[in-house]
């Protein structure tokens, strides 16, 4: 069976919708391509819950750039996601033969603040260059949610290079921090790499709160202190680079006091923002995604403890998936006609061939 608008393949209604996914965030992009059965599928109807508890089916590995897209005077800048979002997306769909995507969702880091020019520009580019006539725009919050617990009430805490908490009880959401590195991500990989820098320059300065084990491990990471500065402000993937200490601060957070300090502070910020957009009421799901919590026991510890302590009510659950697998769903969902997460203006809007061709 080959997917729907495949050259040469069966459309006969039974086989699959292709969709495309993207998430974008601090430490670049990543664009998959998945099949997922047609609502209208010949053979009876299909139950509903069974719609919608059915996965999309990857269609090979996803395609990667580690270039995080830049932000300009509009926020994010759609021509840069698109730079290196078109080709990808060619090459996936070469590879699959498919000359036509049902839905596309576009996960995007920032994009409830930095989005405008996103939700300006890239609805008619997609629907110019791929044809795209359904296209979901997603905070990567939301994408997050939607991998980690799909369509069900609960909060979700991101944590990768940023961090945000997010919730919902379906008919709204919540979120709470994801400002960026400058003014927030309490907690996130970029937080904690930047308070284990500090405390490695507090050492260099001869300043209290200063970790001599952190100072001898940014030496031989980034060199002589003095030329830090210089080397992370000029950068524009700085808070990738931040991030990229928190593991030398986690690798040494059991036997340096300063660093284990800088875990559970971040345990704390975290337990924070998801005591802050959980339903309140229930049993709600409280599910963690991101490269963040790969740190291990030094962080999920401290973590568990304050989770417990600020969210006894909350049920907590393994996330089934990541960002990706979030974007996915939600262009399977969009493309299925069976998307039931709540929109939102800035947090998920969708946008149809009749608003591209209309011009939003």
């Amino acid at each position: 069976m080959t997917p729907d608008g495949v050259g040469g393949g069966p459309r006969d209604g039974r086989s699959p919708t292709v969709v495309l996914a993207v998430d974008s965030g601090g430490s670049g992009l990543r664009v998959a391509l998945a099949a997922h059965p047609r609502p209208d599928a010949p053979g009876g109807p299909v139950r509903e819950e069974a719609q919608a508890s059915a996965a999309p089916v990857p269609l090979g590995a996803p395609l990667t750039s580690r270039e995080p897209v830049r932000t300009g005077t509009r926020g994010i800048s759609a021509g840069h996601l698109l730079d290196q979002l078109l080709p990808m997306a060619r090459r996936l769909m070469a590879e699959v033969g498919a000359e036509r995507l049902g839905a596309v969702a576009v996960g995007a880091a920032g994009l409830a603040t930095l989005g405008d020019a996103l939700r300006d520009e890239l609805p008619a580019a997609l629907e110019r260059e791929l044809g795209v006539r359904r296209l979901a725009l997603a905070a990567d919050a939301v994408t997050a949610y939607a991998g980690a617990l799909g369509a069900r009430s609960g909060a979700v805490i991101a944590a990768g290079t940023g961090m945000i908490a997010i919730g919902t009880d379906l008919t709204s959401w919540r979120r709470a921090d994801g400002w960026g590195h400058l003014l927030g991500d309490c907690g996130g990989g970029a937080w904690i790499g930047r308070a284990g820098l500090e405390a490695a320059l507090r050492a260099f300065d001869g300043r209290p709160g200063g970790s001599a084990a952190l100072l001898a491990r940014a030496r031989e990471v980034f060199g002589p202190m003095p030329e830090l500065p210089g080397l992370l402000y000029p950068r524009t993937d700085r808070a990738a680079v931040l991030a990229s200490f928190a593991p030398e601060v986690a690798d040494r957070a059991g036997s340096d006091p300063v660093a284990g300090d800088i875990l559970r502070s971040a345990a704390r910020q975290m337990a924070e923002s998801a005591a802050a957009v959980c339903p309140a009421g229930g049993e709600p799901r409280l599910a963690l995604t991101g490269g963040l919590f790969n740190l291990g026991a030094a962080l999920l510890g401290p973590l568990d403890e304050e989770l417990a302590g600020r969210l006894p009510h909350a049920r907590r659950v393994p996330a089934a998936g990541d960002p990706l697998d979030g974007a996915l769903r939600i262009a399977a969902d969009l493309a299925g006609g069976r998307l039931t997460l709540p929109p939102d203006g800035r947090m998920l809007s969708v946008v149809t061939e009749k608003a591209v061709r209309g011009g939003l």
